[in-house]
């Protein structure tokens, strides 16, 4: 297809001549069947709601053939409207667009749907099972005219993948406001999204899926090396050791999930120097990650992996392999041949126990898909007997010196509800989230965070060059920096320094890194600088996960280090999503759910582009120190000693900051007025 041909396609939006339908593509990692939650009643209204998107010559075509959508995949898709074109991201000038800030946006979608990048990209599911950026190929085909059509006078309202239309506004306002799964609190069990989804009037948009921030597994491999390096620095710390990376070597690292978490484990695993075994029961996502280079060996057979794995720590390899197979054989196999297991976790879609998040063990891959649709209540019962084993294997392995950490994911909390080990007797989980052991005391509560950008010019060089603008101000920064935050200041540096040569970018030219808002802030100007005078050839598009100081409000994962009570509360994303939409934002969103799942947690995240102009530094300025103190203040609120460190220092760095601090009560006097 030509350049103007693929712009001619963007333009027309639904076009008037229906394309052909488009045959079921097998070589594509498909979403499992959903299962048939409609009754006759609503069936019908599903019908009603997807034909509105299309003239009414066309319902006698297209109505049966959706019906049957519903009926095969349990979800109307509209295939035939999938684009002829490739999905990937193109150059930002390749994008037809009266708004430059409207052709990013354009890129970023594209990036989202990228076969390379997303998980089941025909399902228009990005990552985590269930991560959506549209319910179907008509919505995607209307934002994309929508956003070649607009002005920077304009915003285009999204409501779950819907484009509800352009508004008038004005420049310094978002192009695009986004919302995902905002059904009423009572509303929100796993049931209410099945057929919500179902009937095509919500979805879930996962974090960065449904906010078109998605940028490939990198973002999930930083957060997840961080956490690797330093629960083995916590590791080496018990037994007496220096937290060096010699020391790390021949560490085993055990997890799973390489499909909807986007396979991060094993690069994380390699970047942080140890051995790493993620087990995946998927065989398309196990062999797309080894195609892609992020893991290194395949196993399908336990006799042969565990004398693997033993050879790999003995011989101290730096080393990802992958088991295809059952998480649950895997871990209880480790704990009857006495494996030592340095640090374990899980990054399965648990957020999504019962529609492809977490396969049951003793059954293969497609029977399992067939009970999901078929029998959803057996396939229940199985999951939470194997949930129920496989913390029965952790808890082994635990008891001989395994550091085990929930990824966030939901584990211990599907596990807890499937009746599993899991509890304390004090109501708390035996095990920690990684956010209370680690990234929330030592990263989120001083401001560190997953900052992100992509080059919109897709080039690589442009990617490098941003990289080393990133690491000189760091280190500018670290100069000065307290003595708190130099090991993470140090953690960050060699991970931007050694980025290029680990072969990170899956899709869009982006970066991922881990800095606070003096650091967000001034390499994002250093990048307006650069781009205003030609060192970057095209603008750049900041961003962050919603998995962030600020962004993000859950007892589960992001907040699960908040202990005033408020872990509960979703103040937090709400008004940072406000704050960023009038502070420059280019495009700003909220979700119900997240990475624990729908009804559990509340999301808020942005996109901004910045083009060198003197209103990109303004945006800058004025936006990052919000997006970032927001968090900071609430987490300080809360108590939490680093957060209250931090906001006093921005504080004095920052005229016009004045921000409510704690007083601390003593804790003997108030258990003393108690008794």
């Amino acid at each position: 297809m030509t350049l103007s041909e693929f712009q001619d396609s963007i333009r027309a939006g639904i076009p008037e001549t229906l394309p052909a339908p488009k045959p079921y593509d097998i070589t594509i990692n498909h979403a499992p069947k959903r299962k048939d939650i409609l009754t006759p009643e609503q069936k019908e209204l599903a019908l009603h709601n997807a034909l509105r998107y299309f003239d009414p010559k066309h319902h006698e075509t297209l109505a049966p053939e959706f019906a049957e959508e519903l009926r095969k995949y349990g979800r109307i898709y509209m295939y035939r409207l999938r684009p002829e074109y490739e999905m990937y991201a193109r150059p930002i000038e390749h994008y037809p667009a009266r708004s430059r800030q409207a052709a990013a946006i354009m890129l970023m979608i594209q990036n989202n749907l990228d076969k390379a990048v997303a998980q089941h990209p025909h399902e228009l599911i990005t990552y985590g099972g269930n991560g959506a950026v549209f319910q179907n190929w008509a919505q995607y085909r209307l934002v994309m005219q929508y956003l070649a059509t607009m002005t920077d006078e304009q915003t285009l309202v999204m409501y779950s993948g819907h484009p509800l239309g352009l508004f008038p506004s004005h420049k310094d306002a978002p192009r695009v406001i986004v919302t995902n799964g905002m059904v009423i609190p009572n509303y929100s069990k796993p049931d209410h999204w099945e057929k919500f989804n179902a009937l095509g009037v919500s979805q879930y948009g996962q974090m960065t899926a449904g906010s078109y921030m998605y940028i490939g597994p990198q973002g999930i491999v930083h957060g997840t090396t961080i956490t690797v390096m330093n629960a083995a620095r916590k590791q080496l710390k018990a037994r007496g050791l220096a937290g060096t990376e010699e020391n790390m070597k021949g560490m085993l690292f055990v997890t799973a999930g390489l499909g909807g978490m986007s396979g991060a484990q094993p690069k994380a695993g390699v970047i942080s120097g140890v051995v790493s075994v993620c087990a995946e029961v998927n065989p398309h996502a196990a062999h797309k990650r080894h195609d892609q280079g992020w893991v290194d060996e395949i196993h399908e057979d336990l006799d042969v992996l565990i004398p693997r794995i033993r050879k790999a720590m003995e011989d101290k390899e730096v080393i990802s392999i992958a088991y295809l197979g059952n998480v649950v054989d895997l871990w209880e196999r480790l704990a009857e041949e006495n494996v030592h297991v340095d640090l374990g976790s899980d990054q399965t879609s648990l957020h999504n126990p019962w529609a492809g998040g977490y396969y049951p063990v003793g059954y293969s891959y497609e029977e399992s898909n067939r009970m999901m649709a078929e029998e959803p209540e057996k396939f229940k019962e199985c999951v939470q007997e194997s949930l129920r084993r496989h913390a029965a294997a952790v808890n082994k392995l635990a008891d001989k010196g395994m550091y085990f950490f929930d990824y966030g994911n939901a584990f211990l909390l599907e596990a807890s509800r499937a009746g599993a080990d899991v509890v304390k007797e004090d109501g708390r989980f035996r095990y920690p989230s990684y956010v209370q052991d680690i990234m929330g005391p030592l990263f989120f509560d001083y401001g560190f965070g997953p900052f992100r950008w992509v080059c919109m010019s897709e080039n690589p060089e442009d990617l490098a060059k941003s990289d080393a603008i990133a690491a000189k101000v760091l280190r500018e920064i670290m100069a000065e920096a307290p003595e708190e935050i130099q090991g993470q200041m140090m953690d960050n540096i060699r991970w931007i320094e050694e980025a290029g040569r680990n072969n990170l970018v899956v899709g869009s030219q982006a970066r991922i890194l881990y800095a606070d808002c003096e650091g967000r802030t001034k390499i994002a100007l250093a990048f307006n600088e650069a781009i205003k005078n030609g060192e970057i050839s095209a603008p750049i598009v900041l961003g962050r996960d919603h998995h962030d100081v600020s962004g993000t409000d859950s007892p589960f994962r992001e907040t699960s280090n908040i202990y005033d009570g408020s872990q509960f509360c979703a103040d937090m994303a709400v008004h940072n999503v406000i704050g960023d939409g009038f502070r420059g934002a280019t495009w700003v969103s909220i979700h119900n759910g997240g990475g624990v799942g729908w009804g559990e947690v509340m999301n808020g995240g942005f996109g901004m582009v910045i083009d060198g102009s003197a209103d990109s530094d303004r945006h800058i300025k004025d936006m990052l120190l919000w997006d970032v103190n927001n968090g900071i203040a609430r987490r300080s609120w809360a108590r939490n000693e680093g957060a209250m460190n931090a906001i006093k220092r921005e504080m004095e760095r920052t005229p016009g900051l004045k921000v409510t601090i704690p007083n601390i009560a003593d804790e003997e006097l108030i258990r003393n007025i108690l008794k």
